[in-house]
């Protein structure tokens, strides 16, 4: 299955017939097909990485459609044009350069005659699929300026490709860890970057847990592993009781685990088993969160929920790229480990079997210069 998103928008058009306008909210991290573009009428991306405009976003589909049924007149249309550049989000965060500049730009774009709204979408470079690719997107009812916007917002993109690089400081797990018990400010907040499960990381190595025990370290915060079968231990132990557990590598068997003795701090039950989450130490120095289901920990209240206090550790270990919007003004410092996991960072040698010729990183592509393209549906 290489474009499940490309069968359901088409299943839809089908059921709802060529008269009914269909608008789409994305992630700028997602993967488009000319499949996609054809079934609809309406497009709108997110523009921030973090994504802190996702209501903005979904709010901008709305008002694009409605514009269209109140108003009536020309029926908005799509254009793309496709750039075979795949980058992680960690490269590519819009507050940082050049991606900052890029997306700054895209108003400029909105306030042309006949376009509506104009997105750049990243693509999902992990996906090893022919519809992995970055994208200017442009809605508007005037095709032959939405095309236009396209490609300029397209050949800048391409133009800037050699300038993206990770915004934190960043290395090797074991440079990170040196780092970290370097610095004489706290919280420093290490980001375990191959396993983070917003970016489609599993969410239970526990390769820095491995890394911090050797070490002996002390004031880490660990947050999380997912393990339900440590969880369900923890439980059935009870707060207050000590144990050894397996941990780790719960979902996916070729991850990193470790055996160790805990003791159980705190259990959270929120109702059902899978959104149980225990609180053990390991030792004197290291507190783990462990949860029953794959989730990530990017918001204060995720810790405050568990009475732990983020800012009080002297290192906070999360399954992040770039930190969340509420996570990153406590760093000090951010560092980033290039660990590993299904979304590690090291995009040159993932499997390129089915991603289109010429994508970079994989393949170079001298000669490209972007062509939008209209959806079938665009002056029809």
């Amino acid at each position: 299955m290489q474009d499940a998103e490309g069968d359901w928008t088409s299943a839809v058009r089908e059921i709802v017939g060529p008269a009914i306008p269909i608008a789409a909210s994305y992630d700028l991290h997602g993967n488009l097909s000319q499949r996609i573009i054809d079934a609809l009428d309406i497009f709108s991306a997110y523009r921030t990485a973090p994504h802190i405009d996702v209501r903005e976003t979904m709010e901008a589909a709305w008002a694009m459609l409605l514009r269209h049924l109140r108003g009536g007149g020309a029926r908005p249309g799509i254009a793309w044009a496709p750039v075979p550049l795949l980058l992680p989000g960690e490269r590519s965060s819009t507050e940082d350069e050049p991606a900052r500049s890029l997306y700054a730009a895209l108003p400029a774009f909105d306030a042309r005659p006949g376009i509506w709204k104009s997105d750049l979408m990243i693509g999902y470079v992990w996906a090893d699929e022919p519809r992995a690719t970055a994208a200017a997107v442009v809605t508007g009812t005037d095709r032959a300026a939405a095309l236009a916007a396209a490609e300029e917002i397209a050949s800048a993109f391409w133009a800037a490709r050699d300038a993206f690089r990770f915004g934190p400081v960043t290395g090797p797990l074991p440079e990170m860890l040196d780092r970290a018990a370097a610095a004489d400010t706290v919280p420093v907040i290490l980001a375990d970057s191959g396993d983070n499960p917003t970016g489609g990381g599993v969410g239970d190595r526990a390769d820095v847990l491995v890394a911090l025990i050797a070490r002996d370290w002390q004031g880490a915060l660990v947050a999380g592993i997912t393990d339900a079968p440590a969880v369900e231990a923890c439980f059935a132990a009870g707060e207050g009781a000590t144990l050894a557990l397996t941990i780790g590598a719960s979902l996916d068997p070729a991850g990193v685990s470790v055996r160790t003795e805990v003791r159980v701090l705190r259990l959270d039950d929120a109702g059902t088993p899978s959104g149980r989450q225990a609180v053990v130490a390991i030792g004197e120095g290291i507190t783990l969160v462990l949860a029953a289901r794959r989730r990530p920990y990017h918001d204060i209240a995720d810790f405050t929920r568990l009475g732990l206090d983020p800012a009080g550790a002297r290192l906070l270990v999360v399954k992040s790229g770039y930190l969340s919007p509420e996570l990153a003004p406590l760093a000090r410092p951010n560092l980033m480990a290039l660990t590993e996991g299904v979304v590690n960072q090291d995009i040159a040698s993932l499997p390129n079997r089915h991603r289109a010729p010429g994508t970079l990183p994989f393949q170079p592509n001298p000669g490209f210069r972007p062509r939008a393209i209209a959806s079938a549906r665009f002056g029809r």
